[in-house]
C-alpha cells in the first residue's frame, strides 16, 4: 500500500508539472465569459490574473487601427458594414451590442497594458480577403502596427505578430526581422505547417486541437518551434491541449481555467 501512494504522490507532482507547461491566454479577451474585444473584457480577464491575451487588428479607411475579429460589424456592433470602409471618426459614434462600449482602438488597448508588467500579447492580422488589403496596402499596415507595438510594449512583454495570411509575414519579416511571428493554420500540427513556417522563417506555429498528436507537437518543437493549440471552448480542452503538450494553450475561458488551476494547483 505504502508503495502504491507513494507512485501516486509522483504521478500527482508530475501531472501539476505537465499541466504548467501549457500557458494559457485570452482568446478575444475571454469572448465565452466577456464582451469580446472590448476594453472591459481584457480588464476583466487581467484582473481575474490573466497576463496573456490574444485579439484582432483591422485598418480603416483613413488608416487607423481598430480592434475587430469579424469581417463586418454586423454580429458584435450596432452597425453594419466594414471597419475597411469607414473612417476613425465615423466609428467613434459605433458602440457594442452588449454594453454598449465603444469601438476598441489599438492604441488604447496597447495603452491599457502599457504599465502592466509580464504581458503576452498576440496581434492578429485579419487581413486575409486580399480585395480589401492588397498587396501594396499591407507595407502601411505592417509598419504602423509595428510602430504602435513598439512604441507602447512594456520592456519584459512578448508581443507576437500573427495571422492565417502569409502576406503580412512575410512583410513583417522583410521589414522587421527581429519580429515575432505566428502562422496560424486551421488544421492539426503537422509537417506541412511546420514547412510552411520554416519556409516563412518563423519560430511559431497556432494549430487546431482536431486531429494533432503528440508527436506531431514534438516533431514541430524539435524542429525549434513553440506550437500554440487552438480552440478551447471547455476544460476539456484546456487539458486536451496539455496532454498533446501545447507550448501555449488560446481559450475562450481563460477566468475558468484560471481558477481550476489556482483549486488543483495551488501555488502554480
Amino acid at each position: 500500500m505504502t508503495t502504491i501512494l507513494a507512485g501516486c504522490v509522483m504521478w500527482a507532482a508530475c501531472a501539476a508539472q505537465t499541466l504548467e507547461k501549457g500557458f494559457v491566454f485570452a482568446h478575444r479577451g475571454g469572448s465565452f465569459e466577456f464582451e469580446e474585444n472590448t476594453l472591459g473584457a481584457f480588464k476583466a480577464s487581467y484582473e481575474h490574473g490573466l497576463r496573456g491575451f490574444e485579439t484582432d487588428v483591422r485598418m480603416t479607411k483613413d488608416g487607423v487601427l481598430v480592434i475587430l475579429h469579424d469581417d463586418t460589424l454586423n454580429r458584435t456592433h450596432q452597425a453594419t458594414g466594414t471597419v475597411e470602409e469607414k473612417t476613425a471618426e465615423e466609428l467613434r459614434s459605433v458602440k457594442t451590442k452588449k454594453t454598449g462600449e465603444a469601438m476598441l482602438s489599438l492604441d488604447d488597448l496597447l495603452a491599457y497594458f502599457a504599465d502592466k508588467p509580464g504581458i503576452y500579447l498576440e496581434l492578429e492580422m485579419k487581413t486575409g480577403k486580399q480585395a480589401v488589403y492588397p498587396d501594396e496596402k499591407l507595407e502601411e499596415y505592417c509598419r504602423k502596427l509595428h510602430a504602435a507595438a513598439a512604441a507602447k510594449r512594456p520592456p519584459d512583454a512578448l508581443y507576437v505578430f500573427t495571422s492565417f495570411d502569409e502576406r503580412p509575414l512575410k512583410v513583417m519579416k522583410r521589414l522587421f526581422p527581429e519580429a515575432e511571428l505566428m502562422l496560424i493554420t486551421g488544421g492539426p500540427c503537422n509537417a506541412q505547417i511546420v514547412a510552411r513556417a520554416q519556409a516563412l522563417g518563423i519560430r511559431r506555429i497556432g494549430c487546431r486541437n482536431e486531429e494533432t498528436s503528440r508527436a506531431g507537437v514534438r516533431a514541430a518543437q524539435k524542429a525549434g518551434l513553440k506550437v500554440t493549440g487552438w480552440p478551447g471552448h471547455t476544460l476539456e480542452d484546456y487539458l486536451l491541449g496539455v496532454g498533446l503538450g501545447f507550448d501555449a494553450i488560446c481559450t475562450d475561458i481563460p477566468v475558468a481555467i484560471h481558477q481550476w488551476k489556482t483549486a488543483h494547483l495551488p501555488g502554480r
